[in-house]
């Protein structure tokens, strides 16, 4: 009796210690890694929930992609909304109950407010005093985005910029963002 007692204590310490050993080398890939194919029950997702506010939707898709808010923390969402009036050099400032109702959205579905893996792996990506106030100048964008030629993005007609998330990411509005879904214009599918 008591030999099967001490060996199912030591298998139930045996699955306890592989599954902790499991979670540490997911969270390292975490870092920079966020596309998982095939979401289990338990894994999160690793999309970035979709805008879902009417006013920013408006405001920003006026003259380009309001961008998902858990692409940026809260402290670059804020110091954005604080710069209206030299936004990227035009003037985008807005009215005070405008501003503040967009602010209180920003802020809440921000990057470090949200439990996707998408979001962890950017934030991990910043140094804890980091304030970016573009997504593209961010390591984790950077890294997805380091095998993409320029003449590809930057001078291709259909494309100019990689601020332009939409042109390649024909899910973008629906906050996915994974590589599987990449069609370059006039390129076609993104093989990495």
């Amino acid at each position: 009796m008591k030999q099967k007692h001490f060996i199912g204590i030591l298998l139930l310490a045996g699955c306890i210690l592989l599954a902790l050993s499991t979670l540490g080398w997911s969270d390292e890939d975490e870092r920079w890694e966020h596309e998982e194919e095939g979401y289990g029950f338990w894994q999160q997702s690793s999309d970035i929930p979709p805008v879902t506010n009417n006013t920013y939707e408006t405001e920003c898709s006026a003259c380009h992609f309001a961008y998902p808010a858990g692409l940026l923390p809260e402290r670059s969402w804020v110091r954005i909304m604080q710069t209206l009036d030299q936004h990227f050099g035009d003037n985008a400032e807005l009215d005070a109950k405008t501003s503040n109702e967009i602010l209180d959205y920003l802020r809440g579905h921000a990057a470090d407010h949200l439990p996707n893996r998408f979001s962890r792996s950017l934030l991990r990506s910043l140094e804890a005093d980091e304030t970016p106030l573009r997504i593209s100048e961010t390591p984790f964008f950077r890294h997805k985005h380091r095998e993409i030629p320029s003449r590809m993005v930057a001078r291709n007609p259909e494309v100019r910029s990689f601020s332009n998330c939409v042109a390649c990411h024909s899910m973008a509005k629906k906050g996915v963002f994974n590589e599987h879904g990449v069609r370059i214009p006039g390129f076609g599918a993104w093989e990495d």
